[in-house]
């Protein structure tokens, strides 16, 4: 689920979903999405990410914490492509 993120605790963690330059979509936890974004747009967060920029944000989701994120995270990169598209247009209908 899309939150506003300036209203959770620092402490928090999230899975976002961002789609790269080359249309392949990267899946990732952090606990400020706004704050990793840009360094996945400087070429500074991974590896994968950094020959493939720019990026943009497609989803993320409020987990609570590190292991709840993590394990959501393993689940989600499972997804195939469609899966998680659905997954994020689930939260677009829902929330206009």
């Amino acid at each position: 689920m899309t939150r506003d993120l300036t209203l959770i605790d620092e402490n928090s963690w999230h899975l976002y979903i961002i789609e790269c330059r080359t249309k392949e979509l990267y899946v990732g936890i952090c606990k400020n999405v706004a704050q990793r974004i840009g360094l996945h747009n400087t070429g500074r967060a991974t590896r994968y990410t950094k020959y493939r920029i720019p990026v943009k944000l497609f989803y993320s989701e409020f987990c609570g914490d590190y292991g709840s994120a993590r394990k959501r995270e393993r689940i989600v990169k499972k997804f195939s492509r469609e899966k998680k598209m659905a997954l994020a247009e689930k939260i677009m209908t829902s929330h206009p």
